[in-house]
């Protein structure tokens, strides 16, 4: 199953459905492990527990973000509201950054305190079982942007991996290093890099296409075989430029053909052309004509 095959609809009930799950599963380990944090005084289980009530929030927000996509087009935004979901995508990454800022300051702080943390059974357990389901829903949700194809999905899929990474990183500090009081501070320096790390690839992500980039090369090479298929032969097509709304992609492009066609049938070749694009590709094309120069 892949993007192609999904209606919208489809989509956007499976983008929810992990909204739903990420909201419910999250809440549900943040007051597990906060709880753990404090009983063991541990500043990095507490920004763990945080890191997880983070992937709540900005699933929240994927919904809304959903919710607003969903807005048919109007006056004021004829082409939709698609980009609400990159939108979201760039809440979803400056929440992530600063929750790593925040607990960066803090374990050095805690680091000049000389502050330490007392784990136990009950914090190595804490780790396993949060490592378990955050890559668990990470993998699901990896898995649901894949076949939707939707940006925001992806972002929340590496919330839940870098939750997880975390995690086995300071179950390993509680395997190796009890003994050790700088460890607690260090495993949280060593959280907040990862979630820093996350949210930079998250509004990449993010950014790059609401700035707008040229087409891939793969979408070139299939935009010239459908363009063969119907000129008859090899074409001269350039001249690229595509707009993506989320759900919904413009692309426009410039195609040569025999000079002394008559215009009726140059328009019929253009029309099929657009027409298979919008069957394959899901792309609203808008093709100009030049002649050949030979």
């Amino acid at each position: 199953m892949n993007v192609h095959e999904l209606n919208t609809e489809n989509r956007k009930a499976i983008a929810r459905l992990e909204g739903w799950l990420s909201i419910f599963g999250n809440i549900l380990l943040f007051g597990f492990k906060f709880w753990v944090g404090v009983r063991t005084a541990s500043l990095a289980i507490i920004a763990d527990a945080w890191h997880s009530l983070s992937d709540s929030l900005t699933s929240v927000i994927l919904l809304f973000g959903l919710k607003m996509a969903d807005k048919p087009a109007d006056r004021e935004h004829p082409f939709g509201h698609g980009r609400a979901e990159l939108i979201t995508s760039v809440v979803i990454g400056i929440l992530l950054a600063m929750v790593a800022f925040e607990f960066l300051w803090k374990s050095f702080e805690r680091l000049q305190q000389r502050q330490g943390a007392a784990y136990d059974s009950l914090a190595l357990w804490a780790m396993i079982i949060t490592i378990v389901v955050k890559e668990a829903m990470a993998q699901y949700a990896f898995w649901t942007g894949k076949i939707t194809g939707m940006t925001a999905l992806k972002a929340d899929a590496w919330h839940h991996r870098t939750d997880a990474i975390s995690s086995v990183i300071i179950l390993i500090g509680i395997v190796f290093g009890r003994n050790a009081w700088w460890l607690d501070s260090a495993l949280g320096i060593m959280v907040a890099v990862i979630i820093m790390y996350a949210a930079f690839g998250i509004l990449k992500s993010a950014i790059s296409p609401l700035l707008g980039r040229p087409p891939g090369e793969e979408l070139i090479a299939n935009v010239k075989k459908v363009c063969e298929k119907y000129s008859g032969g090899e074409i001269y097509v350039h001249h690229f430029h595509i707009h993506d709304y989320g759900n919904h992609t413009e692309l426009t492009f410039h195609i040569h053909l025999d000079g002394e066609m008559p215009l009726k049938a140059a328009h019929a070749i253009t029309r099929q052309i657009e027409g298979e694009l919008f069957r394959e590709f899901a792309i609203e094309a808008t093709i100009h004509m030049e002649p050949n120069q030979t």
